[in-house]
């Protein structure tokens, strides 16, 4: 199947990389390029386009803070001059981590131009809420992954910021899934781009800044009424499986696929229940794994 990739131009005049493949009905994956080839056949059925967000990836880095310090709202922004760009009156859209996020409040603001909505391993709605240890995803593994970064930021083992940002994915990519068989699977480090490897610097200072502000009301995602398919790993280090839960009792519309013994990339380590559950989603009808979730804790639905 034919791909194509270009650049389309924001509002303030940056480029943001994209690749497109298929045709049909659109799926939009923002600061999807490290999950195309995973979710490639999705273009069997429909136009299916991914792109680097602004200062991510192959798009613009950006030197001018004025066009930063919006943070995730840029990102809101942005992805809508991409459907405009293609042309498509509506979208779906599947969001991973903090991008589950952003394509929820794209939909508070464009709404009509929304269908379905994938979140995996979405960040919580509200950055400062506590959960239970055990919705948390605390392990072992978290502990000794922390103290391996702390160290390497300490040590400076390289002076390379390319070797160096791979020293650090080889530690971090323990995070994302539970079993070690699955580790060698995460290759989202993309350390021969600059912006990836500056990409800490943003995170931290722009865009993480930028998560904690918002704030939802509940009359706010009342008003998000598209289907909305959570996918979540209950092991889940990065984005606290408690935050999926949420999500799934806030939104009307919404249900939870719950992976066990899955981590922040359920669709590596149960590849057959996530991409089953997408494509009868994105068919139409809620998959048979999904459930409505009417309580934080799941020890109380039992």
């Amino acid at each position: 199947m034919k791909t194509e990739q270009g650049y389309v131009m924001t509002e303030d005049r940056l480029r943001l990389f994209y690749k497109k493949t298929g045709r049909g009905p659109a799926i939009l994956i923002p600061n999807g390029l490290y999950l195309f080839d995973d979710f490639s056949h999705l273009a069997d059925h429909r136009a299916l386009i991914v792109y680097d967000v602004r200062n991510r990836g192959l798009s613009d880095g950006v030197a001018d803070s004025k066009k930063l310090e919006r943070g995730i709202l840029n990102d809101v922004d942005d992805l809508d001059v991409v459907r405009r760009h293609f042309d498509f009156s509506e979208i779906d859209l599947l969001g991973h981590s903090y991008m589950a996020l952003m394509i929820v409040l794209y939909a508070l603001k464009y709404g009509r131009h929304v269908g379905r909505m994938i979140q995996i391993g979405p960040v919580q709605p509200l950055a400062g809420r506590q959960y239970p240890p055990h919705l948390t995803g605390t392990d072992r593994t978290l502990v000794e992954v922390l103290a391996k970064i702390a160290q390497l930021q300490k040590e400076q083992v390289s002076s390379n910021p390319q070797l160096r940002c791979v020293e650090f994915w080889s530690v971090l990519r323990e995070l994302y899934v539970v079993n070690a068989s699955d580790i060698e699977k995460i290759k989202w480090d993309r350390c021969d781009l600059p912006n990836e490897r500056n990409f800490w610097k943003y995170w931290s200072e722009i865009i993480l800044p930028s998560i904690q502000r918002v704030t939802f009301t509940p009359e706010d995602l009342a008003g998000v009424t598209n289907p909305v398919l959570i996918i979540h790993g209950e092991k889940d280090r990065s984005s606290p499986y408690g935050g999926g839960r949420d999500w799934a009792m806030t939104l009307p519309n919404a249900r939870l696929v719950s992976i066990r013994n899955a981590a922040h990339a359920p669709w590596i380590e149960a590849p057959g229940i996530v991409l089953g559950a997408i494509a009868s989603f994105l068919a139409g009808a809620w998959p048979d794994t999904a459930l409505k979730v009417h309580s934080l804790d799941p020890n109380n639905e039992l």
